[in-house]
C-alpha cells in the first residue's frame, strides 16, 4: 500500500471514530511524515509499505 492511501484511509478512519488527524509534512526526518491520529502520534515513511508495516503503524495509534 503506498503512504498517501494509507493517509487517506487513516483519515477516513478518524473521521468516522470522531478523533482529530493531522500530517505533518515538516516534523518528520527527510521524505518521512508524522501522523497525529487522537492523542498518538508515528511516523509514516515514503513509497510503498508493507502490510506488517501497517499493521504496526495501526497498533501504534490504537486503531487494532
Amino acid at each position: 500500500m503506498k503512504r498517501d492511501a494509507f493517509i487517506r484511509e487513516l483519515r477516513a478512519l478518524a473521521r468516522q471514530m470522531g478523533r482529530d488527524f493531522e500530517v505533518f509534512t515538516d516534523k518528520g526526518k527527510g521524505s518521512h511524515y508524522r501522523i497525529k491520529f487522537g492523542d498518538k502520534i508515528t511516523t509514516i515513511q515514503s513509497g510503498e509499505l508493507t502490510n506488517l508495516r501497517v499493521r504496526t503503524i495501526r497498533k501504534q495509534l490504537g486503531i487494532d
